[in-house]
């Protein structure tokens, strides 16, 4: 007997049509500067196509547009890449950076939506989702591109990179707010571990080498594994034309992260970096998950605890530990403080190995320690929350999380609206079907487009 692919069942069970809804019923009120599409990204393979790894799934980026506090509509597209209908990655000319599963990630830069895989390519989409077609920044990206760059909250520049398993293992780029490259550069000392995230201060680019690293012999289709001979670094790199030349790499302790909660320079210039981390144990089970093999997490994600490293650049030391012990994963926070120092950051819990403490939407307040969890329910998931200022905000929380969470019992989805403060709901968009459990997402306010 075949057992289902746990990325194809349950909350990631893939939608298996495009649609168009409008005037969404709103339980609540929506907050009027809510004004905009609210875009999240996932795995989504059409119907009949069973994937070697979740992250072969073609992407499916679904929209809710808000505006004056009601819910104009939702949509649900294929990010229509030559991966979609079956282009291989690897081609007798090397790879096809255009044969992307796009489904990692939706942005916004320079008034362009991109939809963005890290072997990839991004793919830019309309506002009404529609596939515009593979973006090369007018052909200075000659890589492929990270699925988490990074948008300066002060310079309005992006900033990202393009990881290989072959040399130049690791590409530093800068695109300026209206969307031209002004800055790239190889960056030496790199390997071929996986870079799926980094993080950048108001003076540094950090980027985080774990022990998972390039294997030509997994057979997934995503050739990545643990190794106990990778050694795991944070590599500093100062900002600036000449930053590449000056990078230091730290050694850390064993594991690897996915995804960056913050980084930012303390009082005493030193470099505080923040994340959700696993261990051997909890990667092995992760990707077991990941891959549908035997002895695998009964969730995507195992043993993810928040992990803090302070680096002293003058020491040359690292200190680190494990801050919480809920499982966590998709951090995210107010982006007007992305590079500096941040009281509060928010995640989405998962049930532990046990199957204890279900799903929430977490908030952290890194001055007091405290944590608090709004959970969503029985059978409900949400997905990464995404941050939203309030129009007249004077507080780093004042304003909204959005969430679409999956609903098994209801078969249905909703986008619920917290209070970024006390994680209290405000507003309730019914949706008209379930939305499947995906991976990240943007707020884009219409004055962006």
């Amino acid at each position: 007997m075949t057992t289902a692919k746990p990325y194809l069942t349950g909350h990631f069970t893939p939608v298996a049509d495009e649609i168009t809804a409008t005037d969404l019923t709103v339980e609540g009120t929506l907050p009027p500067e809510l004004t905009g599409r609210l875009l999240r990204n996932g795995h989504n393979p059409k119907p009949g196509v069973t994937p070697t790894h979740w992250f072969k799934g073609s992407g499916m980026v679904h929209g809710i547009r808000l505006s004056g506090g009601r819910a104009e509509w939702y949509r649900n597209r294929w990010v229509h890449t030559p991966a979609l209908d079956g282009a291989p990655y690897m081609t007798e000319y090397g790879p096809d950076l255009t044969a992307s599963a796009a489904g990692t990630h939706v942005i916004e830069h320079a008034g362009r939506l991109l939809a963005l895989c890290e072997a990839n390519l991004p793919f830019e989409l309309t506002p009404e989702l529609e596939t515009v077609g593979a973006y090369d920044f007018d052909g200075k990206l000659r890589s492929a591109m990270t699925a988490h760059p990074k948008e300066d909250p002060v310079t309005g520049e992006l900033h990202f990179f393009g990881s290989s398993p072959f040399p130049p293992f690791l590409t530093y780029y800068v695109s300026d707010a209206k969307g031209s490259i002004t800055h790239s550069a190889e960056v030496p000392g790199a390997t071929a571990a996986l870079k799926h995230d980094f993080a950048l201060t108001r003076r540094h680019v950090v980027f985080v080498e774990g022990n998972v690293t390039f294997d030509h012999t997994e057979a997934s289709g995503i050739p990545y594994s643990w190794s106990d001979q990778q050694p795991a670094r944070i590599g500093v790199m100062p900002l600036g034309e000449d930053g590449a030349r000056h990078i230091r790499w730290f050694s850390i302790e064993p594991g690897n992260m996915l995804h960056v909660s913050n980084a930012y320079e303390d009082g005493q210039g030193r470099i505080v970096l923040e994340g959700p981390t696993v261990d051997r144990e909890g990667f092995r089970l992760s990707w077991n998950w990941w891959v549908g093999a035997p002895g695998r997490g009964s969730e995507p994600v195992s043993r993810s605890y928040t992990r803090r490293w302070v680096l002293d650049m003058s020491a040359g030391t690292v200190d680190e530990h494990i801050i919480d012990d809920l499982p966590v994963e998709f951090p995210t926070l107010n982006e007007a403080y992305l590079g500096a120092e941040n009281r509060y950051q928010y995640a989405i819990s998962f049930p532990n190995e046990e199957g204890l403490g279900g799903y929430g939407v977490v908030k952290y307040d890194r001055a007091s320690g405290a944590r608090r969890i709004h959970q969503v329910g029985d059978a409900r998931m949400p997905s990464e929350a995404v941050f939203v200022p309030a129009a007249d905000a004077t507080c780093e929380d004042d304003g909204y999380l959005l969430t679409v969470v999956s609903d098994l019992k209801q078969d249905a989805s909703q986008l619920l609206v917290l209070d970024a403060s006390g994680l209290d709901r405000i507003a309730t968009v019914h949706l008209p079907h379930r939305v499947s459990a995906g991976l990240h997402g943007s707020w884009i306010p219409d004055s962006a487009l």
